[in-house]
């Protein structure tokens, strides 16, 4: 390795050279990566194909020693840093242009512990790695909807998916985690060891350090769960909306039906001249009996004319990856979310216009049902602090070539801002796109001062900045 050019956090360029680099990896048991190396293109390439680029410098991590290394090295040398866990963050955040990535992905065990029903995970794992390795026993944690999203983004920025409302969040089911800071120290956070940290970074996203290992607690899920798609011509949008509306509050905890929104792909259990289609799509999951939810279900199930229904026993690991194929890595994605305590008629003449407006197939609108367990928590127990939130929508533009950038942008924008008059305050950081800054004390609302007070102590030169930053 010859001298490389690096970004500092200040915006000037320090060379950097072979002898630092060497003695740099000396102490790794992971690798270093410039330019050019193996490795190289494949470790900076993230899920979002908007974002593409090149840091000066990978160090692909191996263990917590590692990390702490590689936060030592940045830090005495003021440089910009990026965390990759699992490359989905939409912001494209975990990777930087001209200075130096951390990359976790080698980190991707999972040790369940059966007796104790809890699981140790490492930063690099990914959702589907998780619930492989705890559905084996019959356990799992509340976690996203996409396999492919890593474990650390989702949990520090809050975590739902379809036990959240039985079980709560993803961070209200983390018991402790193993944090590298700004100053290169390995602290535990836990509700006894250092819990002012346990508080920030359960929803604070990564500005307080990077978390080498999470340990979760287990719930018996499964392996069954009654589960699966009602799909729905759109031309009824407006009806099934109201009716929905109407029907989800009386469903039980363990149960939840999201909307989906968006052209038909091609599904093999629909019919083929659907497919490309405008569609309107209950996604429901319950971890519950199957003889009551099927009964709560029911007025679901009969209400309008269905295309197909689906609904029924499937392996919870299987229907966890059910909506991979739409979130395939390689396209270019722009995002915008918005919290909801109420779905209104007015909102609902937004979705229907906006759907008939798409620009192109691969986009969506969906908005996913919170509640329950979620909202039973303290807003002030954690750092995420949403906590009366009944629904979530986040728009998906999608689409592959660079020059649909505009459009695909402007229809998210669109849809954000006349949809505005009937959200509350905040916004889900784990969905905000990287020109949002403007939004970030609106997300945390009262929890925003004490997280400003938190970054100041645990990292107050700000080396951890590349994420929906908190200034100190």
């Amino acid at each position: 390795m010859s001298e490389i050019t690096i970004n500092r956090n200040d915006g000037t360029r320090t060379g950097i050279d072979e002898s630092a680099l060497a003695a740099l990896q000396s102490k790794l048991k992971g690798k270093l990566l410039t330019s050019g190396a193996s490795g190289y293109d494949e470790a900076r390439t993230v899920w979002n194909a908007m974002i593409d680029r090149r840091p000066a410098l990978i160090a692909q991590c191996a263990n917590a020693e590692d990390i702490c290394q590689a936060v030592t090295f940045a830090a005495s040398k003021k440089l910009m840093l990026a965390v990759r866990g699992g490359g989905h963050n939409i912001a494209g955040n975990s990777v930087c242009d001209g200075g130096m990535m951390i990359d976790l992905t080698l980190m991707n065990s999972v040790q369940v512990d059966v007796q104790n029903r809890t699981a140790r995970v490492g930063p690099g794992a990914n959702l589907g790695v998780i619930d492989q390795a705890t559905q084996a026993h019959g356990l799992a944690t509340p976690l996203g909807i996409n396999s492919t999203t890593g474990i650390s983004g989702l949990t520090l920025g809050g975590g739902f998916g379809w036990l959240s409302r039985r079980y709560g969040l993803t961070i209200d089911n983390l018991i402790s985690a193993e944090v590298i800071g700004a100053d290169g120290t390995k602290r535990t956070a836990s509700a006894t060891e250092n819990p002012d940290l346990f508080w920030a970074i359960r929803g604070g996203g990564g500005n307080f350090g990077v978390v080498s290992s999470f340990t979760f607690r287990l719930h018996e899920v499964g392996p069954e769960v009654l589960s699966g798609l009602i799909v729905h011509p759109f031309e009824q949008a407006g009806e099934l909306l109201r009716f929905y509306r109407d029907f989800v509050p009386s469903l039980p905890k363990e149960a939840a039906v999201w909307v989906v929104m968006r052209d038909a792909p091609p599904l093999p259990f629909l019919p083929e001249e659907w497919h490309g289609k405008k569609v309107l799509v209950f996604a429901a999951c319950s971890s519950g009996d199957f003889a009551q939810t099927e009964k709560a279900l029911a007025p679901l199930r009969s209400f309008g004319k269905p295309i197909a229904d689906v609904i029924g026993p499937h392996p919870y690991v299987g229907f966890q990856t059910a909506f991979d194929p739409l979130l395939a890595p390689g396209y270019r994605n722009y995002w915008k979310t918005h919290n909801f305590t109420e779905l209104t008629d007015g909102l609902f003449d937004v979705f229907v216009k906006q759907i008939n407006a798409m620009p192109g197939h691969d986009s969506e609108i969906f908005f996913g049902q919170l509640g329950g367990a979620i909202n039973e928590v303290p807003v002030n127990a954690t750092a995420y602090s949403a906590r009366n939130i009944e629904y979530v929508m986040n728009v998906h533009s999608r689409w592959n070539s660079p020059a649909d950038d505009e459009k695909g942008i402007q229809w998210a924008r669109d849809i954000f801002a006349q949809a505005k008059p009937y959200a509350v305050q905040g916004g889900y950081v784990n969905f905000m796109t990287e020109d949002e800054g403007d939004r970030i004390e609106s997300v945390y609302g009262p929890n925003y001062q004490r997280l400003r007070e938190l970054k100041k102590k645990y990292d107050p030169s700000n080396l951890f900045r590349m994420n929906q930053n908190i200034k100190p």
